[in-house]
């Protein structure tokens, strides 16, 4: 077990998050890095500025989460995320929901 970094994503923050996050692929070999590791590298590298290279030893290695979040940004999961999260603090100060989820998000 690692150290916990400063950005790394709450139990109820991963539990928001997962099930906008695409699962593993049917076929090819199972991941070695589950989602919330590579979610929490990625974040890392967001928050403290690093580059892609000087990522921390003890995340996964940077190419698998660079693959990963070209992946995603290529799909449009983080803009449905960013969608969402929008969605839920606009509810949240009690103003009407905008109808812009079209990402194929079902919770929006």
């Amino acid at each position: 077990m690692r150290e916990r970094y400063p950005s790394d994503l709450t139990d109820s923050e991963w539990s928001f998050l997962e099930p906008l996050i695409p699962g593993r692929a049917r076929l090819g070999r199972p991941p070695k890095y589950c989602k919330r590791q590579i979610v929490n590298a990625i974040f890392y590298l967001v928050r403290s500025g690093c580059a892609w290279r000087m990522l921390p030893h003890d995340l996964p290695p940077w190419r698998i989460c660079y693959y990963c979040f070209m992946l995603w940004k290529r799909d449009g999961i983080w803009e449905g995320i960013h969608e969402r999260l929008r969605e839920l603090v606009r509810l949240s100060h009690g103003k009407k929901s905008s109808n812009r989820c079209n990402y194929g998000l079902a919770k929006c």
